[in-house]
């Protein structure tokens, strides 16, 4: 009898176990409340590591869901005053240097932006990555002392930069630490670290990504987040070629 009910607890407890442990959809899910926001206005530096020297971009950036975003760089003064504005799936930039404003579309979204490691496309990217992949829970990582899921997700709409994606989530907080980013035929294209996770209105959010290129030289391009603000009220007008001039 005791042994009957030896067996019963363990696989009452087992079966809690299991439970407990959210499927791939949901950590995705969970993933989403915390990157995806209906709008925000960020400040933020993007350092460039070269072969031989580095430098440091300075921006401001206002976004509405993954639709609209307009961003403007403040310093150095090389870079000062350029403007980039997206509206749905077009682009157009800004130069003060020969005050005209050029679309960027077809293969010239696959080119640098300010010869860092991100390309216009992934600038634009903004979806939930429940609308764009699917995915599967594969095993379980540390990084840097955090326990993270390994998640394999595979797009279901064709108009994605990547095709798939690893990536490692907090299983606590549930943001990403790491991805890496692969092209249909299997090649790794770019890897990202996701550090300095800070609580901000209810969400979970890293304020500093090291991106790195893998198909060029150079040591990455970090990202850090100086300042940024969820659920603000931005003007419609900042959203128009209009305003890339003024």
């Amino acid at each position: 009898m005791k042994k009957i009910t030896l067996v019963i607890l363990v696989v009452f407890f087992g079966m809690g176990q299991l439970k407990s442990q959210p499927t791939a959809t949901e950590i995705l899910e969970k993933v989403d409340r915390n990157m995806y926001s209906e709008n925000r206005i960020v400040e933020a530096g993007m350092t460039i590591h070269g072969r031989r020297s580095s430098r440091t971009i300075t921006m401001r950036t206002f976004s509405v869901g993954d639709e609209k975003s307009f961003t403007e760089y403040l310093s150095p003064p090389r870079e000062e005053g350029t403007k980039m504005l997206k509206l749905e799936n077009q682009l157009w930039i800004y130069s003060p240097d020969t005050d005209r404003t050029i679309q960027i579309s077809g293969h010239m979204l696959r080119q640098s932006v300010m010869g860092s490691d991100l390309s216009y496309e992934d600038m634009m990217e903004d979806r939930k990555l429940t609308d764009i992949y699917a995915a599967e829970l594969i095993g379980e990582d540390e990084i840097e002392g955090r326990t993270a899921f390994i998640l394999e997700l595979t797009a279901i709409v064709s108009d994605v930069a990547y095709h798939s994606r690893k990536i490692w989530i907090d299983t606590e907080r549930f943001v990403p630490l790491r991805e890496d980013l692969f092209a249909r035929s299997g090649q790794l294209l770019k890897q990202t670290n996701l550090s300095d996770i800070r609580q901000i209105d209810g969400r979970w959010f890293p304020f500093t990504m090291q991106f790195k290129d893998m198909l060029k030289q150079g040591d990455g391009t970090e990202f850090t987040i100086t300042s940024i603000k969820f659920d603000q009220k931005i003007p419609d007008h900042i959203f128009s070629k209009a305003s890339l001039r003024q």
